[in-house]
């Protein structure tokens, strides 16, 4: 036979061990939020900026007088500064040759605004310089190829005293809603 007082703590146990359960749960989520917020605070904060190397600054001041060039149309700087074997990547995800690069060139320059810039040193004679591009055209052009925000990514290769561009990426990036 059953005992009322039994059966009513018998089930009041199964009762606190939930209650126990939730709140342990609802602990580890704290903890959680916790730590995801103490962490995002970490990650925001910003290093030291260090000096640049004098590679870094020789890579910075090759990939500036592309971008001078580019604006030009200056296609005797490319004459000079790209690789026999230079290669790029362009927009539109094909791969293209010296030639290319140089007929593309040929015309008139472009109007490009590059930011937030890093260099990436890879040896003492080599570096990759990435960072972003707004081309500025006039409103009437701003539809279609090219895309209007880009990713470039150059790698440089120093060969005797000169820094010679041997590989372009342009990597189409979403802005906005296209």
């Amino acid at each position: 036979m059953d005992c009322p007082d039994s059966r009513s703590s018998a089930e009041a146990v199964p009762e606190s061990k939930t209650e126990e359960n939730l709140l342990r749960k609802q602990m580890i989520r704290i903890f959680v939020v916790v730590c995801a917020l103490a962490l995002s605070g970490v990650a925001q904060t910003q290093e030291p900026v260090r000096p640049m190397s004098r590679t870094e600054k020789a890579l910075m001041a090759a990939e500036k007088n592309f971008i001078e060039a580019a604006k030009k149309g200056d296609v005797e700087f490319f004459k000079h500064t790209l690789t026999d074997d230079f290669s790029f990547v362009s927009f539109d995800g094909q791969l293209y040759n010296r030639q290319d690069m140089l007929d593309q060139f040929s015309g008139p320059g472009t109007d490009i605004l590059p930011y937030e810039a890093k260099v990436i040193v890879l040896r003492e004679d080599s570096g990759i310089v990435t960072y972003n591009v707004v081309f500025r055209v006039p409103p009437s052009e701003d539809q279609g190829p090219p895309p209007r925000y880009q990713h470039f990514s150059t790698v440089w290769v120093k060969q005797g005293d000169l820094w010679k561009m041997k590989f372009l990426q342009m990597t189409a990036n979403h802005w906005g809603d296209w």
